[in-house]
């Protein structure tokens, strides 16, 4: 492969699946899928992905689907790491980007521990596929400057963590693993300052056949999510930019600037 780390026994590459159709997987990573010797995936890798590995590649599925994963992070370090120790060509498929809600600095970490090589190869990001599949843009001139990826999957109950003042400005947000938190998050985003009318975009399956997107405004989340599955791959994308086209979008408040990354 050129300009990039060899593929050597030993070696592991956590590789960005995409939102699941496999026409959107990198050259890349479908290269380090074809020359691996055990594949580990999630729950949430499309099966047009799983088909391309070969047939004479050993398949791990290690869950990874929010609230319920078959095998907790630190079993998955350990079987990336004995298939490395072993000698193996190891792919960790993980969907969407690797770093982007993927708790790929543990695996990194764990694997870099004990000295072994890691790499990483980026994916499409499910905010991304979203966005093409609705025809809309994350960021748009003189609305949306920022986009801010949230989300919304805790690691027990309660409220959600987030700073409501900060999100409540004209940034897009992109939440992910949204729909059991919908009517918390139209609550307080409107209690911040949200203007009760923005457009949101609900995108379930995003570029897989069964890919359904529903579009609506903040104070309808939460019966517009009513409908979606519990198991359903759910994003919520809010804000103005992602309006239908020529709809007039509005003006929100003036609040503070979120501590995201600014778009480019």
């Amino acid at each position: 492969m050129s300009q990039s780390p060899s593929f050597a026994p030993g070696t592991v590459w956590l590789v960005g699946a995409g939102p699941g159709d496999p026409e959107l997987l990198t050259r890349k990573a479908e290269r380090l899928i074809a020359a691996a010797d055990i594949v580990f995936y999630d729950a949430l890798v499309g099966p047009g992905i799983i088909d391309l590995v070969p047939a004479a590649t050993e398949r791990v599925g290690v869950g990874k689907r929010s609230g319920r994963h078959s095998k907790d992070q630190a079993t998955i370090n350990d079987l990336l790491l004995a298939a490395a120790l072993a000698g193996k060509r190891v792919v960790r498929l993980k969907g969407g980007d690797p770093s982007i809600f993927g708790r790929s600095t543990e695996e990194i970490e764990h694997l870099a521990a004990h000295g072994v090589p890691v790499h990483v190869c980026p994916g499409v990001t499910a905010a991304s596929a979203a966005a093409a599949s609705a025809s809309v843009s994350l960021t748009l001139r003189g609305v949306a400057r920022q986009l801010t990826l949230v989300t919304a999957h805790t690691r027990g109950p309660g409220a959600l963590d987030l700073d409501w003042a900060a999100l409540a400005s004209d940034a897009t947000l992109a939440i992910y693993m949204g729909r059991a938190a919908a009517a918390e998050i139209a609550r307080e985003l409107i209690a911040a300052g949200r203007s009760p009318t923005t457009p949101v975009l609900i995108a379930v399956d995003i570029s897989l056949p069964t890919e359904r997107i529903t579009r609506g405004e903040l104070s309808s989340l939460a019966f517009m999510v009513e409908a979606i599955s519990d198991d359903d791959p759910t994003l919520l994308l809010i804000g103005d930019a992602v309006a239908r086209r020529g709809r007039s979008v509005s003006r929100p408040r003036a609040a503070p600037q979120p501590t995201s990354a600014a778009s480019r």
